[in-house]
């Protein structure tokens, strides 16, 4: 039939380009979307860079229709997730699939049936996504949002892809938030009394990251997300391997004054992250640094001068967490966040997120500062593969 879909495993470097080409010319006229660049898309599907494939087994898939790429999608088995508990989401007999992009309804049933496919051949009988790749990478599918640009390490969806992956029998496994922050004439009178009374606090203490020792000041809060999430939905630890290839990865857009850590009686027992909205610099280079889009780029992460940024990351050991102190901790480094890019960077807009929809104090914390949720993100599943 002339209009029959085909599905094939991507093979060979020509596939691979297909496959992420195919990305910036099904979002070309997608409003808000941000191309990324090309060479962050293939640094996450190279086996030999992204540490992720050391404890996972990934398929890509091709759809093509009359001989024309149409379509894509990536499955994969996560073997660390694999082994957690069910309860968390993940555990034995669950599968992922992500990175789909399709021109049509039926497109996407169709891809979405061969991930399905092979995920049963790997013996899974239940699937989860999206998830592109890791839980740790860009998870969930954009269902609230799609009227202004995504920040930093966020996805962006068509807003016709909800429909068609419910209509392939997915149902909502979990919702992620992101809130948009006032930041400019700062937070509720409430938050500055609950700082003013932690500042008087001669057992708190909130410092920057120490760049001069960066590699023990990043492992340090990778330990300590590895321990405050291990209980959340989803949680997937974070292997030696990948720290190292994290702490590469940030460190050219850490601004220590925003990336702070918090300490009680001088022992570590949270942190903070926020990051400079990159996505400002990456409008209009269509997902390339040449020619001069290197350029654009450095000069973005010099000046310190943005408009926005977000904190996407944020922990608190778990002896200390539903506490008092935890909340307090939380409204200290956010509002030091937040005078610091208000008054260096010139920002007029910050993001935090994405929170899972069930983690009731981010939640609070973030109604308390209120924060708009301005980005909602969902996990699907189906059961009975």
């Amino acid at each position: 039939m002339a209009d029959a879909i085909t599905i094939r495993p991507v093979d060979g470097r020509a596939d691979l380009k297909a496959f992420v080409d195919l990305a910036y010319r099904l979002n070309a006229d997608t409003p808000h979307w941000v191309p990324p660049l090309k060479s962050d898309v293939y640094e996450l599907l190279d086996a030999a860079k992204n540490p992720f494939f050391e404890h996972a087994t990934v398929q890509l898939f091709l759809a093509e229709r009359d001989g024309r790429v149409v379509g894509r999608i990536s499955a994969h088995l996560d073997h660390l997730a694999l082994e957690q508990p069910v309860e968390q989401g993940m555990g034995p007999g669950t599968g992922n699939w992500g990175m789909m992009e399709a021109e049509d309804e039926a497109v996407m049933h169709t891809l979405i049936a061969a991930a399905e496919q092979w995920l049963r051949d790997q013996g899974m009988t239940r699937a989860l996504g999206p998830l592109s790749l890791s839980v740790w990478d860009e998870p969930g599918l954009l269902i609230k949002g799609q009227d202004h640009a995504p920040m930093i390490m966020m996805g962006h969806h068509k807003t016709a892809y909800q429909s068609w992956i419910e209509s392939a029998g997915y149902t909502e496994a979990k919702r992620l938030f992101t809130y948009d922050i006032p930041i400019v004439d700062g937070f509720p009178k409430l938050i500055d009394r609950i700082v003013a009374s932690g500042e008087r606090n001669d057992r708190i203490t909130i410092r920057p990251i120490d760049m001069d020792r960066y590699d023990e000041e990043a492992s340090l809060i990778l330990s300590i997300l590895n321990q405050a999430w291990s209980k959340n939905w989803g949680f997937v630890p974070i292997t030696d391997t990948e720290v190292q290839y994290i702490k590469k990865k940030l460190k050219p857009v850490i601004y220590p004054p925003i990336n702070l850590i918090a300490e009680y009686d001088g022992e570590p027992a949270a942190f903070m992250l926020a990051l400079p909205d990159i996505n400002e610099a990456l409008i209009g280079m269509k997902g390339s640094l040449l020619p001069f889009g290197w350029a654009k780029l450095l000069w973005k992460l010099k000046c310190k001068d943005w408009n926005g940024g977000r904190v996407p990351l944020m922990g608190v050991l778990p002896e200390h967490q539903n506490s008092r102190l935890a909340s307090q901790l939380a409204f200290m480094m956010i509002e030091y966040i937040r005078r610091w890019g208000v008054e260096t960077m010139r920002a007029t807009r910050a993001e935090v997120g994405w929170i899972l929809d069930d983690n009731q104090g981010m939640n609070a914390i973030a109604d308390a500062i209120e924060g708009d949720p301005n980005r909602i993100y969902a996990v699907y599943e189906k059961a009975g593969l």
